[in-house]
């Protein structure tokens, strides 16, 4: 283990949390109001006042020391090695400009069409069942866009405001994006109808959906499980204990604390397994972790696999 001198601990602790964050990592700043802010992992962590308090948690702090030991699970002289590194780079803050540019795209859902009948076609023929479709659009997870008929994957935040939309095209282009202004912290889910201790992950809601299914032809209860979309992966890091892990998982982790055991159904690609390696490295010791890993690319390739098998059984 690293040795770190009174020195070095005193000068990581001049920095405060908001300072660490413009510097380091001014993409996980939320501005709340005009001396308050959030952070995208934890939405109910907040900043202000020189303090930060995580109020799910219970607990706080005042420097990035504080915040680098007790949120993120990091050994003192680790952080403090960290944190007198990044001072030493004398990189300038960028958070209020990015933050600003955040702010002027403001978030709003496409407008919706009188039906979603190109939408429940186009998806009924990637193989999701009616049921599972039904329950998305009566709960406003999923409707269709009056421009371009596209699919809307929405996410919710813990008011049921909405915050997030995926979309994806029903024609031949099969064109993919989000929303301008998305909040990918409440990316498209299914929270369990009760309190479940089992969160199930996904790349898209089209594989999310498709897992549902499954789940319906084999009998099971599919409602009484979290699923939750990560609205795509990032490859990670050489080192996977410096990656971040997705903000839509940790921002769920953060407001469904009754989870403890991870079901991962990653893609079955070098991004998607690299992503599931990361994603088990860092959370293998707070959680319970399995990886089902589809036998397809994804799990939708595996459904319409599993549909065409049961229609042409092998002789």
């Amino acid at each position: 283990m690293a040795y770190v001198s009174k020195e070095q601990i005193e000068r990581a602790k001049e920095w405060d949390l908001l300072t660490y964050l413009q510097h380091v990592e001014p993409y996980e700043l939320v501005k709340c109001s005009r001396n308050a802010y959030a952070t995208r992992s934890h939405g109910s962590l907040k900043i202000s006042n020189g303090k930060w308090f995580w109020w799910s948690r219970g607990f706080g702090g005042r420097s990035a020391l504080d915040y680098l030991i007790k949120v993120r699970g990091i050994s003192l002289p680790e952080a403090v090695l960290h944190i007198n590194e990044q001072a030493s780079l004398s990189l300038s803050p960028v958070s209020q400009v990015i933050q600003e540019v955040i702010a002027a795209v403001p978030f709003e859902l496409p407008e919706a069409y009188e039906t979603s009948s190109r939408v429940v076609a186009y998806l009924r023929g990637r193989g999701i069942a009616r049921e599972v479709l039904e329950a998305c659009l009566q709960t406003g997870r999923l409707y269709e866009s009056r421009n371009y008929h596209n699919a809307v994957f929405v996410g919710f935040d813990e008011q049921g405001v909405p915050r997030y939309a995926a979309i994806r095209g029903t024609t031949s282009t099969r064109y993919m994006g989000e929303v301008p202004g998305s909040d990918k912290r409440y990316a498209f889910s299914l929270p369990a109808v009760e309190n479940s201790a089992e969160l199930h992950l996904f790349e898209s809601a089209i594989d999310l959906l498709s897992y549902c299914t499954f789940m319906l032809l084999r009998g099971k209860h599919w409602r009484q499980i979290h699923l939750l979309s990560l609205a795509g992966i990032h490859r990670p890091a050489e080192n996977k204990d410096e990656s971040a892990l997705p903000a839509a998982l940790l921002s769920y982790l953060d407001r469904h604390s009754e989870v403890k055991r991870l079901v991962l159904h990653l893609d079955n690609d070098e991004p998607g397994r690299l992503a599931a390696e990361m994603i088990e490295q860092q959370l293998a010791q707070s959680y319970l972790l399995k990886n089902e890993l589809p036998v397809q690319k994804d799990v939708n390739e595996d459904l319409m696999a599993y549909k065409k098998q049961r229609e042409f059984p092998a002789r």
